[in-house]
């Protein structure tokens, strides 16, 4: 079984000054229940290579067990210095695809057609996507075969409004995700800030943010009928 990972190339956050990019949680936590399940994992962004990671996830408060494990990590440490170019990429060579979140994904994914192709051609393919956290805003670009966007009618998740305040990044974001699913009919739910919460609809899985990354990577085997490694 091969699932493909899709991180963010973007590393500014907004006119700030300040880097950011993918949410080291949201790609460790997920790449270990991948990994210790047997699966086959291949990591791409848009411009391959070394995609770069929000200093801030990398911080000790927003460490964990799994990020420090991923550091320490030479098969994984190099296979993120050496990510495939996503134009590269047929999804016909994999069973399902997982985005990471991080704030990158808001100004490049969401507008990357290689991105957004790749989701809908899984999706007509019967294949299971997952996104987590800021990921689910590229959703916001992704188009149902009838042209409709993908979320109208759909139960999905993502990063809130509340979180993005706590983040005090409301102002510096190029939109807020929350808002402009709802906006689009998708029936967003939600739990309290950095709770766990994941929700599936049918082949689409999202989590609402890095805490929810490991049990959306567990719901995506599900989907797969993949048992996680207890």
């Amino acid at each position: 079984m091969k699932i493909l990972m899709v991180l963010t190339s973007h590393d500014q956050l907004g006119n700030t000054g300040k880097k950011t990019g993918f949410w080291l949680e949201e790609l460790a936590a997920p790449y270990f229940v991948f990994r210790d399940a047997g699966v086959d994992i291949t990591l791409a962004s848009p411009k391959g290579g070394q995609p770069p990671l929000d200093p801030k996830s990398n911080e000790p408060a927003f460490q964990t067990e799994d990020t420090r494990r991923f550091e320490r990590d030479a098969a994984a440490m190099a296979a993120l210095a050496n990510t495939i170019k996503l134009p590269e990429i047929d999804q016909a060579d994999y069973d399902s695809v997982f985005f990471p979140g991080g704030h990158g994904p808001l100004w490049d994914l969401t507008n990357d057609r290689n991105a957004l192709s790749l989701i809908e051609d899984m999706l007509s393919a019967g294949k299971p996507v997952a996104l987590v956290c800021h990921a689910p805003g590229i959703l916001t670009n992704v188009k149902a075969p009838d042209g409709k966007p993908i979320a109208k009618g759909r139960a999905v998740t993502g990063f809130t409004d509340s979180e993005e305040e706590a983040m005090h990044l409301v102002e510096v974001v190029p939109y807020l995700l929350e808002d402009v699913l709802k906006e689009q009919g998708a029936k967003f739910s939600k739990t309290a800030d950095w709770g766990v919460h994941v929700v599936q609809d049918g082949l689409l899985i999202t989590g609402q943010n890095p805490a929810s990354s490991k049990q959306g990577a567990r719901t995506l085997l599900d989907a797969l009928g993949k048992k996680a490694a207890a």
